[in-house]
């Protein structure tokens, strides 16, 4: 079964390059210290193999933040993504959920990909919610950043104890563009027959057999999908710290300080005397 993964794969004779990107273990582990509704669960696990696919594509050497923004019950939506394949994301509602499509949880609002590098200048890309879903979206956010015919499936499986979701991702090659986009063409309409029984369930290399068996396609090594939250108590630490001396001593009369992780829900707890000892590092 695949699970928690990245795939890159070529057409040997077509201007297309293609990802298929796997979460399930590093989804469930996201998710299940949050009572989120189911549908703002479906809406990020799309989001993480989303965010996946996006950060592959843009052979991207940092970070990066997709952001879902909007006026709807689902107030803000995010998942942060880096070249070693590592995410987290967080939801959050500001109101009941009660029609579960794309635009009925976040309503009217935007998307915002922030790329982070190691090197070099930070980048903000902002695009208004398009259409009905978030491939529909992020299509849009391809067209208009890169201007590569970009196309994204996304399919989800959620249970109480087991969450999985798998995304593919098309794109031209920006090689002959009038070739590319006939070849991008053609392989669109294979590909929109695709089921989620196909990319959830079946092994890599079956599927892309089923669906591209007139095609010689090329499989590159898969790299590991992780949930890393990231939290410590350090960083709780070096964050108090950061508060300064007289908020630090009106927490020690209160006796104690608790710091929530919005990402996994753990809680860090500060005692008077512990808090005391961070006061004397001033």
């Amino acid at each position: 079964m695949n699970q928690d993964l990245l795939v890159r794969f070529l057409f040997s004779q077509r201007d297309v390059r293609g990802e298929i990107a796997y979460a399930s273990d590093s989804l469930q582990q996201m998710l299940q210290n949050h009572d989120y509704p189911y549908p703002v669960k479906q809406l990020l696990a799309e989001l993480v193999v989303a965010t996946s696919l996006l950060t592959a594509t843009l052979k991207l050497d940092g970070d990066i933040a997709v952001q879902l923004q909007g006026d709807g019950p689902v107030r803000f939506a995010a998942v942060n993504g880096t070249a070693e394949q590592e995410f987290r994301g967080v939801a959050r509602l500001q109101a009941e959920i009660g029609a579960t499509g794309f635009r009925d949880l976040i309503g009217e609002g935007y998307m915002l990909v922030t790329i982070t590098p190691k090197q070099g200048e930070r980048y903000q890309g902002i695009i208004p919610l398009t259409g009905d879903s978030l491939t529909e979206t992020l299509e849009a956010y391809f067209a208009q950043s890169e201007q590569l015919p970009t196309r994204l499936y996304l399919f989800t499986d959620l249970t109480e104890n087991n969450s999985r979701a798998a995304g593919l991702l098309l794109q031209v090659l920006p090689v002959d563009p009038d070739k590319a986009k006939q070849d991008f063409n053609d392989l669109v309409i294979v590909t929109d027959t695709i089921t989620s029984h196909e990319l959830l369930n079946l092994p890599t290399e079956q599927m892309l057999h089923r669906l591209y068996h007139d095609e010689e396609v090329e499989l590159f090594a898969p790299q590991q999908i992780r949930f890393v939250c990231g939290c410590s108590r350090e960083k709780c630490e070096a964050a108090i710290i950061s508060l300064g001396k007289a908020v630090i001593e009106e927490h020690i009369a209160e006796g104690k300080l608790d710091i929530s992780c919005d990402y996994c829900n753990s809680t860090y707890h500060f005692d008077s005397a512990e808090l005391s000892l961070l006061l004397n590092k001033f």
